[in-house]
């Protein structure tokens, strides 16, 4: 089994560059015309705009404010701030003082904006979204990092993410030290616990060992086999819920064998039986307190979609300057 690098297919992390700007314009904008224009209901309102901007030449023409991190966090979401400032008229720039992935403590300025007040105002909720929200992400990743430990275990996201906001969050989970795990359906054939039960591979046999009859074994070698032809390059991952099922990955070929739901006691024995033949990952359950517990195992991978549904926004501030 060769050793993992950042190069692995099995490991890769989004950055910035990574990412469609077109598709984070349109993010934008939607959450802009939230604000401005009612978004989402079936009767717009009558007047759209910002209702509660100064009346033209009632303010200076020009004024700053600053991001300002409330508590301590890592950042992510910094790079947005341009494109929501174009998004409500552009008559106002960003001045970044930290970039996206750093530890800042609380009280650290993350950016300075300069501009037409009117725009500074209209444009502080939707950044201020953007940046809580992703330094969220960026922060919880962080502290389950930690928890794992410096090993050899890498922590991975999942696909449970917000729909349309997928790749942002996943890059968020990167800025705070966590791999990203497939993207989509389309970049790793992975047979989960339902398509083991399409297949009619998830059943237990009636026999006293509980393992997998002749027959499910060559049905489940038949579908990988099918699914390398369909996608040549692709790796296979097969999830499995109990151990007897482990065999029955490693003779179908399966280059990652994910241990769904297993306690501690059971994923040591499942990495022994695998000796090396897949990578392994463990998923299910983990949380915080259980992660220091999965570090010392032999595990490749731990995955959890927590990293994303549990995250809680961090406290940012936008601050007007003197």
């Amino acid at each position: 089994m060769p050793r993992l690098s950042p190069a692995d297919p099995l490991l890769q992390r989004l950055q910035w560059d990574d990412l469609d700007p077109a598709h984070l314009r349109r993010l934008v904008e939607i959450a802009r015309d939230e604000d401005l224009a009612g978004l989402g209901l079936r009767r717009r309102p009558a007047q759209t705009g910002d209702r509660s901007a100064p009346a033209p030449g009632t303010v200076p023409p020009s004024g700053s404010a600053a991001l300002v991190a409330r508590e301590p966090m890592v950042v992510c979401g910094l790079r947005l701030v341009p494109l929501v400032l174009n998004a409500f008229g552009g008559r106002a720039t960003a001045q970044g003082a930290a970039h996206d992935g750093a530890r800042v403590p609380a009280g650290r300025v993350l950016a300075t904006l300069h501009g037409d007040p009117r725009v500074l105002l209209a444009a502080e909720r939707t950044l201020l979204n953007f940046v809580q929200r992703l330094s969220g992400v960026a922060t919880t990743t962080a502290r389950h990092v930690a928890a794992l430990g410096p090993g050899r275990t890498r922590l991975l996201d999942t696909r449970k993410t917000t729909p349309g906001y997928r790749m942002l969050e996943k890059y968020a989970v990167a800025c705070g030290g966590g791999w990203n795990h497939r993207l989509g359906l389309f970049d790793r054939v992975m047979l989960k616990d339902n398509h083991l039960a399409l297949l009619g591979c998830a059943g237990q046999s009636k026999g006293p060992s509980d393992k997998f009859q002749v027959t499910r074994v060559h049905t489940l070698a038949a579908a990988v086999a099918a699914a390398r032809r369909r996608s040549p390059g692709l790796l296979v991952e097969i999830e499995v819920d109990r151990p007897a099922q482990i065999g029955a990955a490693l003779a179908a070929g399966a280059d990652v064998v994910l241990f769904d739901n297993f306690t501690v006691p059971q994923l040591r024995r499942a990495v022994a039986a695998v000796g090396g033949r897949a990578f392994t990952e463990a998923s299910g359950g983990v949380t915080l307190r259980t992660l220091p517990r999965l570090a010392g195992l032999g595990l490749d991978f731990v995955s959890t979609g927590a990293l994303v549904h549990h995250s809680v926004w961090v406290d940012v501030g936008l601050d007007w300057l003197p």
